[in-house]
């Protein structure tokens, strides 16, 4: 699956006191959002807020008078390594869970400093204030919810592809043939928990192609490499939660899929069982960083700047393999 480059596009207007605020959701992702108050000398963070595509979210409501409103919005694990950029000039706390922190910008306990976008949203006729998600294809809010549903096929293994929010028979026979694999009526496509529905299916092992589970109480981040007979191409990372699957992007019939994957804290350091780190891996030494990757020169990684791990060669002879990691 090719992640493209998203934004959070947000359209603007001047900001007095409001009555609620919602958030919409036109990118083609599944989102959760935390915002960010900012009143004087006090600001406060809440989240997390789920999103489907082409779906909106009251994130607050009633009368509030603000100097600023900030935003922070990841995707969900399933995507891998969250196509949406964080680079907001204001750090604020957040924490793994639902979570309300009053003073966020001195962090405690489990949580953890995240960058904030400040944000001014539009005012409606009857009075809310709108904030758009939205990347650069630009989808209104029926093109992003086939795009969603396109890039959910495509992880489960299903040739949906271009996801452009274009609807036609491949999309469809895609959307077909996954429904009737995993028993579910072709009516439950209009339900408004379809995206739920459809994350869940995606989630559990899978017959074909290469599925991660997580059998731990720890968060893990996995890489996977494919030779292709001529090249071979790493990439990562993908953030696997406890007690979920994931099926990373392996495109097309490669000679050799590898993997890597290692069990990390709230804070992405390598979590150790036993003085050693708690990782999944092999002897194929392949090129990663520490950030989101694609990288297809495997050779001379230290000296470019990368860093080498050991992957495992997976055995895909079976059109399929579920690899469980799980505590020693």
């Amino acid at each position: 699956m090719s992640l493209p480059t998203a934004m959070i596009s947000l359209f603007v207007s001047a900001l007095p006191a409001f009555a609620d605020l919602k958030l919409c959701n036109r990118m083609s992702y599944v989102v959760e959002a935390a915002i960010g108050i900012d009143e004087k000398s006090a600001t406060a963070t809440r989240g997390w807020f789920r999103i489907d595509p082409a779906a909106c979210r009251v994130v607050l409501q009633g009368a509030l008078t603000a100097d600023r409103i900030l935003l922070n919005a990841r995707a969900l694990g399933v995507y891998g390594a969250s196509p949406i950029p964080q680079n907001g000039n204001d750090t604020l706390c957040i924490a793994p869970d639902n979570f309300v922190i009053a003073a966020a910008r001195q962090c405690r306990g489990n949580q953890t400093p995240a960058p904030f976008t400040q944000i001014t949203p539009t005012r409606t006729d009857d009075g809310t204030l709108v904030a758009y998600l939205a990347e650069d294809s630009e989808y209104d809010d029926e093109q992003a919810r086939l795009a969603g549903i396109q890039r959910l096929l495509v992880i489960a293994g299903y040739d949906a592809a271009p996801i452009d929010g274009v609807d036609g028979p491949k999309t469809q026979g895609a959307l077909s043939a996954f429904l009737k694999s995993r028993g579910l009526a072709a009516e439950i496509v209009q339900s408004q928990n379809f995206f739920a529905t459809m994350i869940d299916a995606v989630q559990k092992p899978s017959s074909t192609g290469l599925t991660w589970c997580n059998d731990t109480p720890h968060k893990i981040m996995a890489a996977v490499a494919t030779d292709d007979g001529k090249a071979v191409t790493s990439r990562g990372w993908y953030r696997i939660d406890p007690g979920k699957c994931l099926h990373p992007d392996v495109i097309g019939q490669p000679k050799q899929v590898y993997s890597f994957a290692e069990a990390v804290d709230g804070e992405s350091r390598a979590i150790k069982y036993r003085d050693k780190p708690l990782n999944w891996g092999g002897p194929k030494q392949l090129c990663t960083r520490e950030s989101k990757f694609e990288i297809s020169e495997q050779s001379d990684c230290g000296t470019r700047g990368l860093a080498a791990i050991g992957f495992a060669p997976v055995d895909m002879s079976s059109g399929g393999k579920t690899l469980r990691f799980a505590m020693p």
